[in-house]
């Protein structure tokens, strides 16, 4: 309940850094509080003083992906970059940093700030940084934040062109600003260049450029990932030729700025293959230069149960992974979905459909439906259970979803009865919330996480 000594307008006023009811999710009548303290209110997931519907994130599937994920870059020889854009949570942020994380990545200089201030000393930003505007922004970020290992993306003669004019009109070689340091994009079906005499075109352009210094190369191959382990296989054998045959041509040509002899920075994607990804970043070839491979893996941290279910499903039986008996077919050993939000049942109008109180404003739904995970009913003292198999989401509004089952072999829920979803492709689950509740394996709220998309 609200404080004796709290205004009431207080609980419809922002504060930076604080929880409030102005928040979806958060309690409506309790007073706003710093989020360290959210522990401290003892809530639980299905008591009455939680509005629904409630994104959450589970403690235990949280802290084994990071772990999880972070060994596995290290036995196989790379270092982990997380994408930070899947959460953009420096709660988040922070977690992976402290458990050894090289640096994150970022797909544009606004998100790179809010990196930085959680505590980032390296960063990639995987996307073309092209206006004045944005590099302006990069050169006072990195001047501010004590000069901290940062590169792009470039894949064109016009991009070096405009940024060198840009460079210029700042004024950043007349201050004696340090080159930026960039890497060649290898690309297929997104941005990146499409032939090896492109990348080396670039390449030898860079060698006189007044404001870019090439770092390395990177590639994306999520787009092309099929979750058949043959063809996702072929996949990366032809990514690791692409990659090669560049590599030997900046060799050979000596396109490489050997002042400092720092490493090679190679980078892909990883998120749903990141098994056949990682040789391909650790393998050193011909090189004579050492390589540091850097794995942009974003949607580990917290799983999902769809997309990347499917796909790490592959990975598991590729690495050998066992599985056990986690529930819902998770792994134990490899990733768990971490991420949920919560519903309730607002009306059964007709057998076998069930209408819930969240929609596309509150789940992502670009690569699937939501999954019915738990059932809550609403009986004082009921238990959580596995949502039974036959129920679906069949569709979404704004702010419902359509459970449907068979009303002839299966129990549904009833009105007032709590249904948690597992999302698939948890980015677009994370951009609705500006936070999340915590919690641990007994469903008590322990922490919370905040969002900055915007």
């Amino acid at each position: 309940m609200q404080d004796d000594d709290n205004n009431s307008n207080d609980l419809d006023t922002p504060r930076a850094g604080w929880l409030g009811p102005w928040l979806k999710g958060f309690p409506a009548l309790q007073a706003p509080l710093p989020l360290e303290q959210v522990a401290q209110r003892a809530w639980r997931l299905g008591a009455p003083e939680l509005p629904l519907p409630l994104a959450v994130l589970r403690q235990s599937a949280l802290a084994h992906n990071i772990t999880w994920m972070q060994t596995f870059a290290q036995e196989q020889g790379v270092q982990l970059a997380p994408h930070g854009k899947t959460t953009m949570s420096p709660q988040l942020f922070k977690q992976q940093l402290a458990e050894g994380a090289w640096g994150l990545t970022f797909a544009n200089v606004h998100q790179l700030r809010l990196g930085l201030v959680a505590g980032a000393r390296r960063a990639l930003l995987a996307n073309q940084l092209l206006s004045a505007a944005d590099l302006a922004e990069l050169l006072d970020l990195r001047r501010r934040h004590g000069q901290p290992e940062l590169a792009f993306f470039v894949d064109s003669s016009a991009q070096l062109a405009q940024l060198a004019q840009h460079w210029q009109a700042l004024g950043a070689a007349a201050r004696g600003e340090a080159r930026l340091d960039v890497l060649i994009e290898l690309g297929s079906s997104r941005c990146g260049v499409r032939q090896p005499e492109q990348a080396l075109a670039l390449a030898r352009q860079l060698q006189q450029h007044p404001a870019l210094r090439l770092r390395g190369l990177a590639f994306y191959e999520g787009l092309e990932a099929s979750g058949e382990s043959a063809a996702d296989r072929a996949l990366l054998q032809h990514w690791q030729q692409r990659v090669e045959t560049v590599l030997a041509g900046i060799e050979s040509e000596q396109l490489m700025d050997d002042a400092d002899a720092a490493p090679l920075w190679l980078s892909g994607g990883g998120s749903a293959l990141f098994d056949l990804v990682a040789p391909v970043l650790a393998g050193q070839g011909g090189a004579c230069r050492p390589r540091l491979g850097l794995l942009r893996s974003g949607c580990y941290v917290c799983h999902d149960r769809g997309l990347y279910q499917r796909m790490v499903a592959e990975v598991d039986v590729r690495l050998g992974t066992p599985l056990g008996a986690a529930g819902h077919g998770e792994s134990a050993s490899s990733l768990r979905p971490a991420l949920e939000v919560w519903t309730q049942v607002l009306s059964c109008p007709e057998p076998g459909l069930a209408l819930l109180n969240a929609g596309r404003r509150d789940v992502g739904f670009d690569q699937g439906w939501p999954l019915p995970v738990w059932h809550l009913p609403q009986a004082p003292a009921a238990a959580r259970n596995p949502a039974p198999a036959g129920w679906a989401i069949t569709g979404l509004n704004d702010q419902h979803a359509y459970l449907r089952w068979d009303a002839d072999s299966v129990v549904g829920p009833a009105v007032g009865d709590r249904v948690a979803l597992g999302p698939s492709h948890p980015c677009t689950t994370f951009d609705k919330w500006a936070w999340m509740a915590v919690v641990d394996d007994d469903d008590r709220v322990v922490d919370a996480i905040t969002t900055q998309f915007s």
